[in-house]
């Protein structure tokens, strides 16, 4: 009996030997797995696509008209009337203000009296020259018959040169008299403002009633511009500006109405920056139609000058792209879930996208990137650089 339970005992201690070492054995397999890396690649996949894609220069500007005039007095005085209001169309030559002109008329005519005067005077003059040379030729006669001196002969003659220079000194008044009233005219015809342009009446600086000084400087009265055509000053920084040239082509669009694109080229470059907070920003000028008048002075507009373009052609996102040993290469699809290395050959870039001019058709699949370590991940874009036209 005591040998057949010493013989159970052993069993048992022996099955749990072994119960032991199974659990161990697991243990083991399953720390071996869990921490065991995971090289399995999940790339994330792109299909090769038709896109447009562009190299653009970003930047900022506003709105002003192209043609302007600022409108204003000549003379000083009370403003009597406007016959404008903001907003109004003017054509050239159109009355747009008028300053009391009270003290300019009385003093044409003040002018306008002493010339007739003077010109009276004139007519005397040449009715005494007039009898100063009948007499003189009488005189001259009664000289050669000995029946007066000579004496009174060269009184006669000395009273012709005296009229006639008293004439010419008189006509010389009425033409410096005749000047001087057209002067006064002429201010009085600047009491009466009209449109230099024809355009719109964007701003008014005075009221009805003012009184205006221009003995210093023209006073403002109003500004007129022409809206058909607008100018778009762009600020550029130094580092994009020699990017740019004339002709370059331009679209932009304004804070209001960012969904709608006016395009349009660059007129000119100007070569005088401004430093703006120790930053070089140099003006660029943009003309645009300003068609359905939708366009105002002062908007502010995002644009971008278009370095380089491409309509139409294959695309792939610019992070796919590697640098390979024979240059710029993807990871393509060759199998469900099996990728190979491709060299491609590339066109136009931007920012995210990059044209492809061989290597790759659309449809294809490419990796734009993966969720572990792998050549897609790893890969370099070959133009990353400086974000363009930041300020």
């Amino acid at each position: 009996m005591k040998t057949q339970l010493a013989w159970f005992g052993q069993r048992a201690r022996w099955f749990k030997f072994v119960l032991l070492a199974l659990l161990l054995v697991a243990i083991a397999y399953a720390a071996q797995w869990y921490f065991k890396p995971n090289n399995a690649t999940h790339y994330i996949e792109h299909k090769v696509k038709i896109d447009t894609i562009e190299n653009i220069i970003a930047a900022s500007g506003t709105l002003e008209p192209k043609e302007y005039v600022e409108v204003g007095a000549q003379v000083s005085g009370q403003l009597k009337t406007l016959e404008v209001e903001v907003g109004d169309l003017v054509n050239r030559g159109d009355l747009l203000a008028e300053i009391d002109a009270t003290v300019f008329e009385t003093k044409v005519m003040g002018a306008t009296a002493s010339l007739e005067n003077k010109r009276a005077q004139l007519e005397k003059l040449h009715a005494e020259k007039y009898l100063a040379e009948e007499r003189n030729t009488r005189n001259t006669q009664l000289f050669a018959q000995n029946a007066i001196s000579r004496d009174t002969l060269t009184s006669s003659q000395t009273d012709v040169k005296t009229i006639g220079a008293s004439i010419r000194a008189m006509e010389a008044q009425i033409r410096a008299d005749e000047a001087s009233l057209e002067g006064d005219r002429a201010t009085l015809n600047y009491a009466k403002i009209y449109a230099p342009m024809t355009g719109t009446v964007v701003s008014i600086a005075v009221r009805e009633g003012q009184t205006l000084n221009a003995n210093q400087n023209a006073p403002l009265i109003m500004k007129i511009a022409n809206l058909d055509v607008l100018t778009l000053r762009a600020q550029v920084s130094e580092a994009d500006v020699t990017r740019l040239h004339p002709g370059m082509e331009v679209y932009f669009s304004t804070l209001g109405n960012p969904d709608e694109r006016w395009h349009s080229s660059v007129r000119q470059v100007l070569p005088t920056p401004e430093v703006v907070n120790d930053v070089v920003l140099y003006q660029v000028l943009v003309d645009i139609k300003n068609r359905r008048s939708k366009l105002m002075d002062s908007m502010t507009a995002q644009i971008f000058f278009v370095e380089s373009r491409a309509d139409n052609v294959v695309t792939i996102p610019l992070g796919a792209i590697g640098d390979g040993p024979h240059g710029p290469s993807v990871l393509k699809q060759t199998a469900p879930g099996k990728f190979s290395p491709v060299k491609v050959e590339l066109g136009v870039r931007s920012r995210t996208q990059a044209e492809v001019l061989s290597g790759l058709q659309v449809g294809d699949i490419i990796a734009a990137g993966s969720h572990a370590n792998s050549p897609a991940a790893n890969a370099q874009p070959t133009n990353r650089g400086r974000r363009r036209g930041g300020f």
